[in-house]
């Protein structure tokens, strides 16, 4: 059916379903202008997301193969096709102003597409993903649940979450052994978040690394945290819980610095 053969290594699995595709390219804000394609591959989502006429569209593939396969059968890209690694890419440099990131993204690289998103969250408001399910859900999860974590707090943040729709193994080639889902996160109102990002990192990643340590416990290698979260646990608190923890940890770590 394919030219391209599907690596492994690169954790592709190529969309075939046509109704998918057309789903996803809809799932797009309507007043968007601006779009980059992670990981077209055979470019079944591109003819859908080139049908949308957006005022700058570039697609980002890493492997040859399809890049190659592309070229020959969507001409139209020119330009706009790029042969390159989106996790080593200087995203800002290809859009003037804000752009939306589309992709039935390869499962491997999954977390790490969305950490360059939130490296560029003044710039991207919107991203439509294909996700492993589990890796969907965890994202969208609220406070309270047991798929709250790091990933959860973090992109709800800066942006709000929506599960989209399931998808099932069957409409992929090679089929992966794992159901599939796409979910669309939209930039909310924030613009500061009134702590250090780089030390909020740091305090979500503890707090959720002994998650079922009370925060007092969990945040013991930055410092003895004894205050209001003290004796809640990780996935209890929300972002902005999370903002008051990161200021407290702050001080606690300057008092203990001075010592």
């Amino acid at each position: 059916m394919y030219e391209v053969r599907a690596k492994k290594h690169l954790g592709q699995h190529f969309l075939k379903d046509e109704n998918i595709a057309a789903k996803i390219a809809e799932s797009l804000s309507p007043q968007t202008k601006q779009v980059l394609e992670v990981g077209p591959g055979t470019g079944v989502l591109t003819k859908y997301l080139l049908n949308r006429g957006f005022g700058k569209f570039i697609a980002v593939e890493i492997d040859r193969e399809s890049a190659a396969f592309l070229r020959t059968n969507y001409p139209q890209l020119g330009e706009g096709l790029i042969e390159a690694d989106m996790l080593r890419m200087d995203l800002t440099s290809l859009f003037d102003g804000h752009f939306s990131v589309i992709g039935n993204f390869p499962y491997n690289i999954s977390s790490q597409i969305l950490f360059r998103v939130l490296e560029n969250h003044d710039q991207i408001n919107e991203v439509v993903g294909m996700f492993q399910k589990e890796v969907a859900v965890r994202i969208a999860a609220p406070p309270g649940k047991k798929d709250y974590g790091i990933l959860s707090v973090l992109l709800q943040a800066w942006y709000d979450i929506e599960y989209l729709f399931t998808v099932e193994p069957t409409v992929f080639v090679p089929p992966p052994k794992v159901q599939s889902a796409v979910i669309r996160l939209q930039r909310n109102q924030t613009t500061e978040l009134g702590c250090s990002e780089k030390l909020l990192l740091q305090v979500v990643k503890t707090a959720f690394n002994q998650r079922r340590k009370t925060l007092h416990n969990a945040l013991k290698p930055l410092g003895d945290y004894n205050g209001e979260f003290a004796g809640k646990r990780a996935e209890q608190l929300n972002v902005q819980q999370f903002v008051t923890l990161t200021n407290a940890m702050h001080h606690i770590i300057n008092d203990s610095n001075r010592v």
